[in-house]
């Protein structure tokens, strides 16, 4: 069985909302065993909706579409699937009470244009909303399944899971899909490709795949079997593989997030850490805190960006700015130490240097980091050197200072 997924909004093809939707109804539809030959993209237009949605039922067994199913004129698609099928539109009075309980929640005034959501095709399956305003529809054209789904990612993810997702489960009947993914940190995509090759060149059922983001690689493994429990076993073998040639390069699995690693490391040892940041502006600090818990760890953090910043706030040397300048082993060794002894954490990390674009020389470029790390027994600098956008450097200073505290924690 195979499903075609349509995103429906001019919105979107100008590039002003970016398509969230698409990848994750794709990868759901993978868990149920639904191949996803194609994704479409269509502006707010009933007849090319129309056309897309035609060629897509040609080929395939399920169509689903997200988007359009809002109260304004643009929202087009429940009109347009209501013609495709040849069915009127009737009122559908339960509806109308969720769109009217839905505002008198929020304390407005029901809007008369909302009264559109109200309005689907006879004898088509409904799904309530039960977040947004705009019900889900399951509509039969022959043999084949029109899924409408809202546009918001907010509205669409748990109608989806809830109400969606176990009839296409039923529908499919076919073999089941399994993914698991590896997350590594520490080595290029070049490197880890190095170390896996093999089993990137794995066949199905089980395959293999590598995704490279900044600071980060990923290895995806997808089986597919007729049993859970066989997909589960195949991923296992090859998981195995992978965990042996990559060792301390792994962060997590999965949802894992560096930051929530390193904070449930901090946790599991019982220690605490505080953070000095200058060029990375408070990213540090802010991943960490992202992670719900971390207050258990985390003690403080500072930004000194300012020269005068780092003396006053962190006592470094005057002496030690004026003879190393602020992106510096030692400016960074001082920052650590002070933060540490500021906040009385067992751990404090400093991050100093040059995020760019100006501001760099020849013998300090753009990209130059130091990441200073220092605890009662140990004190370790890494010079590193990125390149990218300001933002770019930033986030890879902050992934480089995450994965140095995930390597002393676990030596602790």
């Amino acid at each position: 069985m195979n499903a075609e997924i349509i995103s429906i909004g001019t919105e979107l093809l100008l590039g002003h909302v970016v398509n969230t939707n698409a990848s994750f109804l794709s990868e759901k539809l993978a868990e149920a065993g639904i191949d996803v030959y194609r994704h479409a993209t269509v502006g707010d237009n009933p007849a090319r909706l129309t056309a897309a949605i035609m060629r897509a039922l040609g080929r395939s067994d399920i169509v689903i579409t997200s988007g359009g199913l809002g109260p304004t004129v643009d929202d087009i698609t429940i009109e347009t699937v209501a013609q495709l099928i040849g069915r009127k539109l009737i009122l559908n009075r339960i509806i109308l009470k969720d769109v009217k309980d839905y505002f008198k929640s929020k304390k407005v005034l029901f809007p008369k244009e909302s009264l559109r959501q109200a309005y689907i095709p006879e004898g088509v399956k409904w799904i309530r909303n039960r977040v947004g305003t705009a019900p889900g529809l399951i509509a039969q054209y022959f043999s084949k399944k029109i899924v409408c789904l809202p546009g918001p990612p907010r509205e669409i993810v748990p109608m989806f899971e809830r109400d969606i997702l176990p009839i296409i489960k039923r529908m499919s009947g076919g073999p089941v899909i399994r993914f698991r993914t590896i997350k590594t940190t520490g080595l290029a995509e070049s490197q880890v490709d190095g170390k896996v090759r093999d089993l990137l060149n794995l066949k199905p059922p089980t395959t293999v795949g590598i995704y490279a983001k900044l600071g980060q690689v990923d290895l995806k493994i997808m089986a597919k079997a007729k049993t859970v429990r066989e997909a589960e076993r195949n991923i296992s073998t090859v998981e195995k593989k992978i965990r042996f040639r990559l060792k301390e390069y792994i962060f997590g699995y999965d949802t894992d997030t560096l930051e929530s690693a390193v904070v449930d490391t901090l946790i599991k040892k019982g220690l605490t850490i505080a953070t000095a940041e200058s060029c990375t502006g408070g990213l540090l600090a802010n991943r960490i805190t992202n992670v719900g818990g971390s207050s258990e760890s985390f003690k403080a953090g500072l930004i000194a960006y300012a020269n005068e910043a780092k003396e006053s706030f962190l006592g470094v040397s005057h002496k030690t700015l004026k003879l190393h300048g602020a992106v510096s082993r030692p400016v960074a060794i001082e920052m650590a130490h002070a933060i540490k002894h500021y906040a009385c954490a067992d751990i404090g990390i400093s991050i100093t240097g040059i995020a760019g674009p100006t501001g760099g020389t020849k013998n300090k470029p753009v990209g130059l980091i130091y990441i200073a790390l220092v605890t009662n027994e140990k004190c370790i600098v890494k010079e590193m050197r990125f390149r990218g956008s300001r933002e770019e450097i930033k986030l890879q200073s902050s992934q480089a200072a995450l994965d140095l505290i995930r390597r002393i924690c676990a030596l602790s």
